[in-house]
């Protein structure tokens, strides 16, 4: 089944597992989260929950928004986000909590990069500098030549000085270590994006993950021919 839901990066910690080894984790505080909106093929023309996260006086949120979340019966909310989730069971008025996902789950987390402000090339995109040897000028971190003459223009996508970061990103197949219902909490291995305190969603990840080594059915015997090259017809059969 899809799961979704919103939450806030609390911040990054380790833990040690049962033998002892460190992993890096960041901590989310995921929910509670209430639907206050459910999209159907009928009416929509497709599939979609709307979750809303962080409760807020009413006073704070405009006419539509207000209107919005008293048609669907829920508590004024800070942030809507919808979510595609095919034949889902959520109805509105309904809670999704941490304990929806479980340790184990492999997710997808998408929130807003840290900004970093006006960048040149060197940070932004990682080009080199001018050799610092004489005749360099006052130009050895700039972008130097910006392509063919006869455009007479410089093409999209050339890299540049700009805004870096504070942008949407999505880092994929994340594994979820811990889940505390009581808390609100979801521990998940590695690093997220954003800032602390920044708004993250998690749902259900899209890639296809395979299972490996002995889940596999793959034998570790070096003897065998699925221990020497897994990748070989009689490993595979």
């Amino acid at each position: 089944m899809q799961k979704a839901i919103i939450g806030k990066k609390v911040g990054m910690t380790q833990i040690f597992d049962e033998n002892g080894k460190v992993i890096p984790v960041t901590v989310v505080e995921a929910g509670p989260c209430v639907v206050t909106q459910k999209k159907t093929i009928e009416t929509d023309g497709y599939e979609a929950v709307q979750l809303g996260f962080e409760s807020v006086k009413e006073s704070k949120l405009s006419k539509p928004e207000a209107g919005h979340l008293k048609k669907a019966g829920v508590e004024a909310v800070k942030h809507l986000k919808e979510f595609k989730l095919e034949n889902s069971t959520l109805n509105v008025g309904d809670v999704v909590k941490a304990d929806t996902f479980a340790s184990g789950d492999m997710i997808d987390v998408t929130g807003i990069s840290k900004g970093h402000g006006y960048q040149g090339v060197i940070k932004r995109h990682n080009a080199h500098r001018i050799d610092m040897t004489h005749g360099g000028g006052p130009v050895h971190r700039h972008a130097g030549s910006m392509g063919a003459l006869d455009a007479a223009r410089i093409f999209k996508g050339k890299i540049g000085a700009g805004q870096m970061g504070n942008e949407q990103v999505t880092i994929e197949n994340l594994e979820i270590v811990k889940v505390d219902a009581e808390l609100n909490m979801i521990v998940i291995r590695g690093a997220i994006p954003g800032p602390k305190g920044g708004l993250v969603y998690l749902r259900n990840t899209v890639k296809n993950v395979k299972a490996k080594g002995a889940e596999a059915g793959i034998s570790k015997n070096p003897q065998k021919a699925s221990g020497r090259n897994p990748q070989k017809a009689s490993a595979r059969g």
